[in-house]
């Protein structure tokens, strides 16, 4: 498995946990289990009269990957770049794809916009949409006090550029001014960027982030629910519905990632993961998607079902992404020859003026 097996797994993993877990995003699981049955949801069915639906989650998972991207451009070309900033921009794109109307002059350039499947309203949340739509500047940082899960659920590919846990955090703390939304997005980030080595267990990766930023003050919300979900891994104790409530509902960050975090290390494979992350009475795409970027780094996309990739809204534009987040750096190291039409084409789709 190659880095872009991996980072392919990572992208469309979480978009698969967010289109499984669309139909049941605000059911509680006694109506699941009513509508689907004692196992709960296990296939696609029908979210915003589409079967396979993606959400504002992987909406804006996209475009802060192309924030990223074009970063890495402009800092090639012009040798000055605040990522946060760049990442900001593309936020604002999302915006105004949901109708809203940002404060600063928003560029409408580049491919990503132009992806008319992306101009769809997926029950975008409040907290995002307010933060965005106050911002007067890019870079500007949230001035709320909110820990929602927005911020995490986005920040899936800072693990494949440098510094993904400061950078990570700064890119979430856009929308989301509580510590708790903000560090535990850059713990999520350093998290996957750990499984990127063969030889690094996704619990070695949590104990490794963990050490590292677990002491870090605003951490102790995060740092808790993790090691409290350690501590069911080490027990066997399963997720299920009953037990994923004591963990939360998955709205805001810390539970999200916990719960998210625990499905897939109990999990003997994606799909196993993957229902279990989305059947609870909660935010079953946050947590959905969260499962799914971390088993999909892990085992890569030939380890999700070939029905659900088959029917997953925006799969091609997904895999585009990925294959851009490999091959732009490598592009700019100077990996693939002297060809200067890659320039050319890298900088029409992402252009980093």
């Amino acid at each position: 498995m190659n880095r872009l097996d991996r980072i392919k797994g990572c992208l469309l993993g979480g978009a698969v946990g967010d289109a499984l877990g669309a139909p049941v995003e605000f059911l509680d699981w006694a109506t699941i289990e009513r509508k689907f049955g004692s196992s709960g949801i296990r296939n696609f069915a029908q979210a915003y009269g589409v079967t396979g639906a993606i959400t504002d989650d992987t909406q804006m998972m996209l475009f802060t990957a192309e924030g990223l991207l074009r970063a890495k451009v402009r800092q090639a070309s012009r040798g000055l770049c605040h990522p946060p900033s760049v990442i900001h921009h593309a936020l604002l794109r999302w915006y105004l794809t949901q109708g809203g109307e940002p404060a600063t002059e928003v560029a409408k350039d580049g491919w990503l916009i132009q992806q008319q499947a992306l101009w769809s309203r997926r029950a975008p949340g409040m907290t995002c949409l307010s933060a965005l739509r106050e911002c007067k500047s890019f870079g500007e940082l949230a001035r709320n006090d909110s820990k929602g899960c927005g911020g995490v659920m986005r920040v899936a590919p800072h693990a494949f550029f440098p510094e993904p846990f400061e950078l990570a955090a700064e890119s979430a703390r856009l929308t989301h001014g509580h510590p708790t939304g903000y560090l535990a997005a850059g713990l999520f980030a350093d998290i996957l960027s750990r499984l990127l080595p063969k030889s690094c267990s996704l619990e070695e990766a949590v104990l490794g982030s963990l050490q590292q930023y677990g002491d870090r003050e605003g951490m102790s919300e995060t740092r808790e629910l993790i090691e409290l979900v350690l501590a069911f891994h080490e027990k066997r104790v399963r997720p299920t519905p009953k037990v994923i409530a004591l963990l939360g509902g998955g709205w805001t960050a810390e539970e999200a990632l916990a719960i998210g975090l625990w499905c897939a290390l109990m999990a003997d494979s994606f799909e196993q993961g993957i229902t279990w992350a989305v059947n609870h009475s909660g935010d079953s795409v946050s947590t959905g998607m969260i499962a799914g970027n971390l088993l999909g780094i892990q085992l890569s996309c030939a380890s999700i079902p070939a029905r659900w990739l088959a029917s997953l809204e925006l799969r091609e534009v997904i895999e585009q992404v990925a294959v851009d987040i490999d091959r732009v750096p490598r592009v700019y190291a100077g990996e693939c020859g002297e060809d200067r039409t890659h320039d050319e084409q890298i900088c029409q789709r992402y252009p980093g003026w």
